[in-house]
């Protein structure tokens, strides 16, 4: 007797890891399986308590798709020993913990702009807005900083033996003024803050930080305002006040990103990272951005060949987190 032919088994999904870019205000997530990122989803950090809720809520939606079975995440912070307190938000990210409670084989946390960095040989075409400068020097380290929540700060580095990132906190480095105005503009801060960190005046609190230094040292009057409202009302051209605060916002970021080339030899590209420079890319092209930038006396020379590009890929830092799951062992 001939046996029936069995039915051929069920094909099972690929197993994935779930990939996230997790900031002070909005965590990304998708799935990567077979070395394809799937669709992102955004959550929004303030309509959890922990960050396990967040996680448990995407995974909750995705029942039924590829098992989970490993995590790689981008965080909005210093990380030490696989965990993060968030910078701009009360979540702690523990990558141990993760792994024990939901099962994980591995789970890795790793400082957000160390993602993005590992993203920049990648990125190409219509990923990037160049503003000033010529090609990149092949093999020379490649720079990037976002202002965003916060703002980061990463280098990527080519070597022989491979390429390497350096994540930093240099968001938190002291913010240098290049002329009277912008002295103005840091005493004002200093007197509320103390220390005045790039931070304070390039990200989205920094702008707001901006758009009231710009009232009170003018003498002037405007509505209160968030970011996004400031740069609305700066690129609509309805509000002096806003397109001051803007205008200064960009001087300021080309001026820390000449100090982040010179410092760090990027002679491969300074990348500006970040969810506020898409947004304002039109005015940032046409704005003080570039000039200040160059403009470092004797070695202007030095920068002026220096590309600089806006990242309007909005999953960039995934593509980061697939090069880093990429990589062997």
């Amino acid at each position: 007797m001939t046996a029936a032919p069995r039915k051929p088994a069920a094909a099972q999904a690929a197993p994935a890891a779930l990939i996230g870019d997790i900031g002070g205000t909005n965590a990304r997530f998708a799935l990567l399986s077979d070395g394809v990122v799937d669709r992102m989803e955004i959550l929004h950090v303030r309509d959890f308590g922990r960050f396990e809720d967040a996680v448990r809520a995407y995974l909750a939606r995705r029942q039924g798709r590829n098992a989970v079975t490993a995590a790689a995440l981008a965080v909005a912070g210093p990380v030490a020993a696989n965990r993060c307190d968030l910078t701009n938000s009360e979540w702690v990210i523990d990558g141990n913990a993760l792994r024990a409670r939901f099962g994980f084989r591995s789970s890795r946390v790793v400082n957000d702009f160390e993602a993005l960095a590992w993203s920049l040989p990648g990125l190409s075409g219509s990923d990037l807005q160049q503003i000033g400068g010529g090609p990149a020097q092949a093999g020379a380290p490649m720079a990037v900083l976002g202002p965003g929540t916060g703002l980061g700060v990463g280098l990527y580095v080519p070597g022989s033996g491979g390429p390497a990132v350096v994540p930093t906190e240099g968001g938190h480095a002291t913010l240098p003024a290049t002329d009277a105005r912008e002295a103005d503009v840091i005493a004002y801060l200093r007197e509320r803050h103390g220390h005045v960190s790039a931070e304070r005046a390039l990200s989205g609190q920094g702008l707001e930080n901006l758009y009231q230094a710009v009232m009170t040292l003018d003498g002037v009057a405007a509505p209160p305002r968030d970011a996004a409202g400031i740069t609305g009302a700066a690129m609509d051209g309805s509000c002096t006040v806003a397109k001051a605060a803007l205008d200064l916002f960009c001087g300021f970021l080309g001026g820390v990103a000449g100090n982040l080339a010179l410092t760090s030899g990027a002679r491969g590209g300074v990348y500006i990272g970040g969810g506020i420079a898409p947004r304002i890319a039109s005015h940032l092209a046409a704005s003080s951005f570039r000039e200040r930038f160059e403009a470092k006396g004797r070695m202007s020379v030095y920068l002026a060949p220096i590309p600089t590009w806006i990242i309007l890929r909005p999953d960039a830092a995934f593509a980061g987190l697939r090069a880093i799951a990429e990589q062997p062992g």
